[in-house]
């Protein structure tokens, strides 16, 4: 991954991922993490969207062959929906619209939720 930043609990700055790539093109979003064998427990893929929405955040698993934790956030950063996706699994869309999602190891799950305010270092939301 290049370029890795954090990303943090606004307001507290507790680290919830330490090596954060950005998917901001439309290749980027289109791999996601399609072929990787897996990622280790500090690092993720932020994807930026245009604009909130359901649809053009919604991700598919296919060629995925691990869980990852899905944490989406609308665009002041707050997490709208956060689910465990599945290998192979055809859909998985926001429960609200969002801005950005994050793809990153299933503990993510266990350090954030519904409601949290999360920040991106050296990346401008």
């Amino acid at each position: 991954m290049s370029q890795p930043h954090a990303i943090r609990r606004a307001g507290s700055g507790e680290v919830v991922l330490a090596r954060t790539a950005r998917a901001d093109t439309f290749f980027k979003r289109w791999r996601g993490l399609m072929l990787r064998r897996r990622l280790d427990e500090d690092e993720g893929l932020l994807f930026t969207f245009r604009h909130e929405n359901r649809g053009e955040s919604a991700i598919h698993m296919f060629f995925v062959g691990f869980p990852i934790a899905a944490v989406w956030l609308d665009a002041h950063g707050v997490v709208v929906d956060a689910r465990l996706a599945k290998p192979w699994r055809p859909y998985y869309a926001p429960a609200r619209p969002a801005r950005y999602l994050i793809e990153a190891p299933p503990s993510l799950l266990e350090r954030v939720a519904i409601g949290d305010q999360l920040a991106f270092d050296g990346l401008s939301a």
